[in-house]
């Protein structure tokens, strides 16, 4: 029989809660449920009000997974939902994870959380920039973080401020907090960074998704700013042969970094480093922190 376990006054069924979903480690699906709990406080606040996709692997990362935007059958009626228009679906909706009872619910189906760069209600209008950087073998995130001190420099001189996290996987993400702006603007301005990056780096740098320019070099994905796009959210586990987290890192951190274990981060990890250095991705959350995006000044979207 599924267990119900009441969050919040809301019934939630959690199923197979031994399951074991990450082999290597011996992680099962209720160390999942209990990794969320113990992230939830910055977790809900870093996809407050985004619509959110999701890679699910319910058989863990060896078994099927399958990308969704629309809610999953059965979604309860108090999960949140948000308009996301699409051209061959006008009236999409995406879930909104709101609440502790909300993420209870999705951790349970076992997902990766993906965010838009826009909050809900303003479709292809960011208040996010994000830029993938992700290595080509053999360049590994040690050539990653090299790539991001010279974005972090380039950033500042624009006078926005980045801030860091491991992708969970190869790679490395850099965020800014943007005052509101069209997406396509915010979109334009990253492909212009990354082709500078080239420019300046040519034997670190890529702007380009073409596999034969990518070996030992960092690709440095601009495109997950398009309004359709999503980037994996701060804090969620990736499905990966180990329970791996896409989590803040300090930029001392990213100065520091000289071999591809010294960011890997597992869910284990993240309590302690909450506890230690706080939540790194705070300022993000912060409105008045907000930079504007170059060349836009007095403009309105």
């Amino acid at each position: 029989m599924t267990p119900i376990t009441l969050v919040e006054g809301r019934r939630i069924a959690l199923s197979n809660l031994d399951k074991v979903l990450y082999p290597e480690t011996g992680f099962t699906k209720g160390e999942v449920l209990h990794y969320y709990a113990t992230v939830a406080e910055p977790f809900l606040a870093h996809i407050h009000n985004r619509p959110l996709s999701f890679l699910r692997y319910p058989d863990g990362p060896d078994g099927q997974l399958f990308f969704t935007k629309n809610p999953p059958p059965g979604t309860p009626a108090w999960v949140k939902t948000a308009p996301v228009p699409r051209s061959e679906d006008p009236s999409a909706e995406q879930v909104v994870v709101a609440d502790m009872p909300s993420l209870m619910w999705a951790a349970n189906l076992v997902v990766e959380f993906h965010t838009h760069q826009w909050p809900a209600g303003s479709p292809a209008v960011a208040d996010r920039m994000v830029l993938d950087l992700d290595p080509g073998p053999p360049a590994t995130i040690v050539e990653c973080c090299a790539a991001a001190l010279w974005l972090r420099d380039r950033l500042a001189a624009d006078g926005l401020r980045a801030y860091a996290k491991t992708s969970g996987s190869k790679g490395l993400h850099l965020a800014v907090a943007l005052e509101p702006v069209p997406s396509r603007q915010v979109s334009a301005y990253a492909k212009q960074l990354a082709q500078e990056a080239e420019r300046e780096l040519p034997d670190l740098v890529v702007h380009r998704m073409a596999k034969a320019l990518r070996p030992g070099k960092v690709f440095v994905d601009h495109s997950q700013n398009a309004a359709a796009k999503t980037t994996a959210a701060p804090y969620t586990l990736r499905a990966r042969a180990r329970p791996t987290v896409s989590a803040p890192v300090s930029w001392e951190e990213v100065e520091a970094c000289r071999h591809p274990d010294d960011l890997v981060f597992l869910a284990d990890d993240i309590g302690p480093r909450l506890a230690r250095d706080g939540d790194l991705f705070g300022p993000l959350t912060d409105l008045d922190g907000a930079g504007r995006l170059p060349g836009l000044r007095g403009a309105r979207p």
